[in-house]
């Protein structure tokens, strides 16, 4: 139950409140001086205080109020202050609303209008408290991330993530296949960097095959090795990158561009740890960590007929999604600044330009956009049209959130509507109205 300390000397004022606070589940404390009423602060923790502007019989000045709401600012900065007194025109307590109190109410108040302001005020301030507690959540649980495990320097920020590196380093040093998938761009090599850098394999090679960038009759080559004469220009025998990888990790990334002879060969080093060069009977024996990756849908190719289910589930012992870069906004701006070239810097507007950006291209398009930008910037300040970017409608203080904007604030906010409304500037009933007109579930 909510609590609202009154620092009243009228007795009557707080068995009133008490009175109307308790027919609405809010609890009450009264305290008849500024002294006890700092005292009860400093044993009790409330939601809310509403306090009186004088306490002295014929003394009207506000002073003691001013000094009683300047100490409880010290103390208590982010707890929310209501003034009360009887004095309407009290310059004093007006130059207080300004200096950050919550509120001014004349006496006699207005039941209705009160209950109104406390309401709101501690949904607030219940919503801002679960928001900073889930970034100090978020904050240790980066820490402890980059304590605990090589992240090979990896720039981040974003929870979104963070869920997806606390997976990786838990599995890193389990022997098993890990498959990679999201978008082209979003960082999946990097991924399979940080799972090698903390494996049992850490110290053996890391070795990348690209299966898109090959074509498909020299992909098994690739992986697997030749001997001299195994196919037209092949006039001497090669190593595979599975005999290159022995003893450390194998990445195949746009493992979806394999072609099915090569899956299949695939699967049977996967199980087996044996394979044999094209164009050799001698079958060879190596100890290699595979991750592979891909942007394109499996199961739709299972489908289809072009990628193995046995393989798929092989190689799927465990996945992780990779989000796009536009479902991690909190790792835009970290990243643009670890992108710009010394003596760089943005300007508020570019990095609210950068922020607005879809960025389809992932972070591969904003490191391209950020290199474009430190070259193309006349000083060492980069400003909006250095970025290149699409020209959008900057949204001015009015402007309110789209349905995207609402919905990600929801997510993060486990569906508490006052949190995602706090996080998104409006009021609990501004955006109950906005989910109204966008058709978006109270219960989303």
């Amino acid at each position: 139950m909510p609590t609202v300390l009154i620092i009243d000397d009228n007795a009557a004022v707080g068995i009133a409140l008490d009175v109307l606070f308790s027919l609405h589940d809010i609890a009450a404390l009264h305290a008849a001086s500024p002294e006890e009423g700092l005292a009860l602060l400093a044993r009790r923790p409330v939601d809310l205080v509403i306090q009186d502007m004088n306490f002295t019989a014929d003394t009207t000045s506000g002073e003691e109020g001013v000094a009683l709401f300047r100490a409880i600012r010290k103390q208590y900065p982010d707890l929310p202050v209501i003034l009360l007194t009887a004095w309407t025109h009290l310059d004093a307590a007006v130059d207080l609303v300004k200096a950050g109190a919550a509120d001014y109410l004349s006496k006699p108040w207005n039941d209705e209008r009160l209950l109104a302001t406390v309401s709101n005020l501690i949904e607030l301030g219940q919503a801002n408290r679960a928001l900073a507690q889930r970034l100090q959540r978020e904050r240790r649980a980066k820490r402890e991330l980059e304590q605990n495990f090589d992240l090979r320097g990896l720039v981040w920020a974003d929870p979104a993530l963070e869920q997806v590196l606390s997976l990786a380093c838990q599995v890193a040093r389990a022997d098993v296949p890990v498959l990679i998938t999201g978008p082209n761009g979003t960082g999946k090599e990097r991924i399979a960097e940080i799972i090698q850098a903390n494996s049992a394999v850490k110290d053996g090679p890391f070795v990348v095959l690209n299966c898109g960038a090959l074509p498909a009759e020299l992909i098994e080559a690739e992986l697997f090795g030749a001997d001299a004469g195994a196919y037209t220009g092949a006039s001497r025998a090669r190593e595979g990158k599975f005999e290159a990888a022995d003893g450390g990790t194998l990445f195949l990334d746009e493992i979806g561009n394999l072609p099915l002879a090569g899956q299949m060969k695939l699967l049977r080093v996967l199980e087996t740890g044996r394979f044999e060069r094209l164009g050799s009977n001698r079958e060879r024996q190596v100890k290699v960590r595979v991750i592979s990756a891909t942007n394109a849908d499996l199961q739709g190719m299972i489908r289809a007929g072009t990628f193995r289910e046995d393989l798929f589930y092989r190689l799927n012992l465990i996945e992780l999604k990779l989000p796009p870069l536009a479902a991690r906004p909190g790792d835009i701006l970290p990243l643009a600044r670890s992108f710009l070239a010394p003596g760089k810097r943005l300007d508020p507007s570019a990095e609210s330009a950068l922020a607005a950006h879809a960025w389809p291209g992932n972070v591969r398009e904003l490191k391209n956009v950020m290199a474009r930008a430190s070259l193309l910037a006349r000083d060492e300040t980069i400003k909006p049209l250095d970025l290149g970017l699409p020209l959008a409608v900057a949204a001015g203080p009015d402007a309110e959130p789209d349905r995207d904007a609402i919905a990600a604030a929801l997510a993060r906010a486990g569906g508490v509507i006052a949190q995602a409304a706090a996080e998104l500037g409006l009021s609990r009933q501004a955006l109950y109205r906005r989910m109204e007109r966008l058709g978006i579930a109270r219960s989303a």
